[in-house]
């Protein structure tokens, strides 16, 4: 019961604020602009091989409809690490660990409801990639195989890789307690280092059994498509991690994550 009791009260402490809804508009415009950009090149792209006579690119949907976890999986490791650091930064977690002295159903609870919340933002990046990328792949003439199964169930992963980055997000919080230290850290790694990271294997191919471990390789093998993947597969450089490996990874980054933060920061004197 009390486990149930610190989730009941993480979903408050969330939806009572305005944190989540905000970090998903601005997630829904980032992926819908970005998709749609892409599927107008591709149109394009398609309309002037058309013209030359040569066939239309194939595959080019499942890679617009995965930028919602592709650029988008930043927000829900945002709202994570929010989340838990705000704890820190309110100072309110003294009342919470007097209303549940274990400190890991608390931690526990929080990554309950950031799994939950991470899935939401997956639907929404999807609401954005596949809502606005599709029409205008229709529009240019290319296949939105929106009737494959294949796509639905690459969108069911997306929410699951979603999911498990809002999960990373708590690790990385409790780990880091410091909210602006947090942050830094998160924008840093995803948007700079790992992209840079992510293109070795097109100059240097065996770095490609290194980078296809790091949590956004593995997310993109979970979701079993990505901008990255595309590049890498033009330039020669494919390795990739199986769907479920991906997987697998991608979990093991936020049990360790939780646990190192459990472990040290989280059993530290709240002051």
């Amino acid at each position: 019961m009390t486990l149930v009791r610190a989730i009941s009260a993480e979903l408050r402490k969330l939806f009572s604020t305005r944190m989540w809804w905000a970090l998903g508009l601005i997630l829904f415009g980032y992926v819908a602009f970005t998709a749609s950009v892409l599927a107008f090149v591709f149109g394009a792209m398609g309309e002037q091989l058309a013209e030359a006579g040569q066939p239309a690119p194939t595959d080019l949907a499942p890679v617009i409809y995965s930028i919602a976890s592709t650029i988008g999986y930043v927000f829900p490791v945002l709202l994570g690490a929010l989340v838990t650091t705000a704890e820190f930064r309110h100072q309110t977690l003294t009342p919470t660990f007097l209303a549940t002295p274990k400190r890991g159903n608390v931690l526990g609870a929080k990554a309950l409801v950031m799994l939950v919340a991470g899935a939401l933002f997956g639907v929404i990046g999807l609401v954005g990639s596949m809502g606005t990328g599709s029409p205008i792949l229709g529009l240019t003439g290319l296949d939105t195989e929106l009737g494959s199964a294949d796509t639905w169930a690459l969108a069911g992963r997306v929410v699951i890789a979603m999911a498990l980055w809002a999960v990373i997000g708590v690790g990385l919080g409790a780990l880091i307690p410091s909210q602006v230290a947090a942050i830094v850290v998160v924008i840093a790694f995803t948007q700079f280092l790992e992209p840079i990271l992510r293109l070795a294997p097109t100059v240097a191919e065996w770095t490609g059994d290194i980078v296809k471990f790091l949590p956004g390789a593995a997310s993109d093998a979970l979701v079993g498509a990505s901008f990255y993947s595309s590049i890498a597969g033009s330039a020669g450089a494919t390795v990739s991690l199986d769907w479920w490996q991906g997987g697998l990874v991608l979990a093991g980054i936020a049990v360790v994550l939780l646990g190192i933060g459990s472990l040290t920061t989280w059993r530290k004197d709240v002051t």
